[in-house]
């Protein structure tokens, strides 16, 4: 990289994480009604104004194809009318769910009569790094803004203009609302030292959230100054137990992998019970074959569906965000959570099983941000848990763990009252 280039680089990241630092001191100020009116007008612009992003969208589909992108990554990068209603729902569930900012918690009175509790607050700036998904870029930005954050985004190039007409939209209502516009800003350049430069600012960037391929998010650990929350990737199991309802644990398994196979809860690996494999494998494998899902087995696997390819060590620990499925016979519950803690990685993990014991042995033993118990992994999801939307799952268990809803994005400061105590 020439001097040139690299101090235009600093330059433009000193502009960003200024003006967020601004922002974020007039956001963290504003009240609950400030924020809803801001998001409200979102959702509102995103149901009037689909138009506008469906045709940046189309600027972005068209260059990807050009580009040879396909299948999982072209689906991520999609949006449709129902995914923008979807988009808009979610900015309207995290209107309707409490504030955090200013609550106090744990209010108590010690011995010398000083009360003590906890107040949340902001995190601050927060620099969130993505790729691919659109949608990323509202759920980031209305999350943040709720919870009194400001967001620099930085989207890949893939979704270049979609994300362009998506910040211009929450811009335009945050300013409607009264405001700071910087409260929500863009790193609009593809230069990866742009980025570079904003993860070492920790003078102003409180935080660094990326969200994408294992490299990037490897990338972005080794080379920030500020805090990141890290998730490398999502390989998450689905165990049928002997004693499972294999109906139930059929349609779950399936689910789990065809759903939406380029996400990272979509399940990468099939735990089957020897047991109950030869009366679950026949009707599910027919089934994924007809979907399109290429099998890869152990020999117990194969036997069963010789058409299956022999899986190696690597498909184990393999986030194939395709319809690809590693698939694994074992021999009792013990085999299975020892290979979920092998090879896991601390995502997303489900038992299917009608044995309450076996059930509680699973909650208790895997250690991952979400565990299930009959039910598909695809729940794995701020919007699907409750949280309106998620800014990211993280699978680093600091300062969160698992899906990062608005609580995750708060910190806590210690207020304590007092009547003119001293200390001796």
């Amino acid at each position: 990289m020439s001097t040139d280039n690299a101090h235009d680089a600093e330059a433009i990241a000193a502009r960003l994480a200024t003006a967020a630092r601004a922002a974020a001191s007039r956001l963290a100020s504003a009240t609950t009604e400030e924020k809803d009116r801001a998001l409200g007008l979102l959702a509102d612009q995103l149901v009037a104004q689909r138009d506008r992003v469906l045709a940046a969208n189309a600027k972005d589909l068209a260059a990807a194809e050009d580009n040879g992108v396909s299948g999982a990554l072209l689906d991520r990068l999609r949006l449709s009318p129902e995914r923008i209603a979807g988009m808009a729902e979610g900015v309207r569930q995290v209107i309707a769910l409490p504030d955090p900012i200013g609550s106090m918690e744990g209010m108590a009175r010690r011995p010398n009569g000083l009360m003590v509790g906890r107040m949340r607050i902001p995190l601050g700036v927060i620099c969130i790094i993505y790729e691919s998904r659109p949608n990323v870029t509202v759920d980031a930005g209305v999350l943040c803004v709720k919870s009194g954050n400001a967001p620099i985004l930085k989207g890949g190039r893939e979704a270049f203009h979609t994300n362009g007409v998506l910040v211009e939209m929450m811009r335009e209502a945050l300013t409607a609302a009264g405001l700071p516009a910087d409260a929500v800003q863009a790193v609009a350049t593809s230069d990866r030292a742009v980025t570079d430069a904003l993860i070492r600012r920790d003078q102003e960037v409180d935080l660094v959230i990326p969200r994408g391929g294992e490299g990037l998010i490897r990338h972005i650990t080794r080379n920030a100054t500020v805090p990141v929350i890290q998730h490398y990737k999502g390989v998450c199991h689905v165990y049928v137990d002997e004693s499972a309802d294999l109906q139930m644990a059929a349609d779950i398994a399936f689910n789990s992998k065809v759903q939406r196979p380029g996400v990272c809860n979509a399940m990468e690996t099939l735990l089957v019970h020897r047991g109950v494999a030869p009366r679950l494998i026949p009707e599910l494998f027919a089934r994924y074959k007809a979907a399109g899902v290429t099998l890869r087995g152990d020999a117990r696997t194969r036997a069963l569906w010789p058409e299956a390819a022999p899986a190696t060590e690597d498909d184990w620990s393999a986030e194939y965000l395709d319809l690809i499925l590693a698939v694994r016979l074992v021999d009792d519950f013990g085999a299975a959570v020892e290979h979920i803690r092998k090879y896991g990685s601390g995502h997303t993990d489900a038992i299917v099983t009608n044995d309450y014991q076996a059930s509680q042995r699973f909650i208790a033993e895997v250690g991952s941000s979400c565990v299930m118990v009959n039910a598909s992994t695809r729940f794995n999801d701020g919007f699907e848990l409750g949280l309106g939307a998620e800014i990211g799952i993280s699978t680093s268990r600091l300062h969160a763990y698992g899906p990062m809803g608005l609580q995750e994005l708060t910190t806590r400061k210690f207020v304590v009252m007092g009547s003119g105590q001293v200390r001796t």
